[in-house]
């Protein structure tokens, strides 16, 4: 991620609440009281746009991606 604001969503039609993304990035992602993944900011902070990058590909229902 260069050059532009870092932003990741999930998306909650396919988030099934595996956790993997709260495990390798619990700074950005938490488990939410309904047992889906949430993002806790609206920025990713560049230092851990490494560890967001890893959940984004590790994710295995495909739901965490970056935007605009």
């Amino acid at each position: 991620m260069t050059n532009r604001a870092s932003k990741v969503t999930v998306d909650e039609d396919y988030c099934a609440g595996h956790g993997a993304c709260v495990v390798t990035c619990p700074e950005v992602f938490k488990i939410g009281p309904d047992g889906y993944a949430v993002v806790l900011v609206d920025e990713v902070p560049a230092e851990m746009e490494s560890a967001v990058g890893r959940a984004v590909e590790e994710c295995p229902t495909q739901a965490i991606g970056w935007r605009d």
